[in-house]
């Protein structure tokens, strides 16, 4: 049991996977869904350099920030199909690894669209990039926006499955017949929703609604572009 999860909460590793350019963050969310920023980094390889190595690049990122940070959960944002061949290529191969170093130590592994992640952090599930960068400034209490684009990915998604994982009676794990979503809030946990949280669950019921049987898989847009 990590440090964290004995105090009542839990750590998140959040991912924005990407063979160029990976996000990494680290965020520690209380039992009351108040964030606190702990750490956030990308790390990138070279087109040039040769595939086994750039994937070794970014599993061996991985394992350090397992190793140095003991999370609770590595949330990852899922791939959709894309145009660009290549880029969508890279990015499964970049999760592939990141959950691979999770699963060798046990940790489980969340999914979350870039429309969930939107969503949970703004209200709004088709939110512009400055609309989530602000609010995931205010939620960390953060000096200024996270910068590059992939670090303020990792961070808004590190605080999407932080508040999902605190929300009474949600589970993603609903959503999709092939990845496990956000585990359900613990027993005791505060059934009070934030004024995003409750925008979110608004949402995510009327997308219920009008498609039902089908997973919620938001915009083929990453977070933040």
């Amino acid at each position: 049991m990590t440090a964290t999860e004995d105090r009542g909460g839990r750590r998140v590793l959040a991912v924005d996977p990407g063979l160029t350019r990976c996000g990494f963050a680290v965020v520690d969310m209380s039992p009351q869904r108040t964030g606190s920023f702990v750490h956030v980094q990308v790390s990138g390889t070279k087109a040039h350099e040769a595939l086994e190595r750039r994937v070794l690049t970014i599993m061996e990122t991985a394992e350090e920030l397992i190793e140095r940070f003991r999370p609770d959960v590595v949330a990852v944002e899922r791939v959709f199909a894309q145009n660009n061949a290549p880029t969508v290529v890279g990015t499964a191969q970049a999760t592939g690894v990141v959950i691979a170093a999770a699963a060798r130590r046990g940790i489980p592994v969340a999914w979350h669209t870039p429309s969930e992640v939107k969503a949970a952090v703004t209200g709004d599930g088709s939110a512009d990039k400055e609309s989530v960068n602000r609010m995931v400034v205010r939620i960390l209490r953060l000096d200024a926006p996270p910068r590059p684009a992939d670090a303020a990915d990792a961070l808004a998604l590190a605080v999407c499955h932080g508040w999902r994982g605190g929300v009474a009676g949600v589970n993603a794990a609903e959503q999709t017949s092939t990845h496990s979503g956000s585990r359900p809030a613990r027993p005791g946990a505060s059934a009070t929703l934030t004024p995003a949280q409750q925008a979110w669950r608004q949402a995510e019921t009327a997308s219920r609604s009008s498609a039902p049987g089908r997973g919620r898989s938001g915009g083929r847009s990453r977070l933040v572009q």
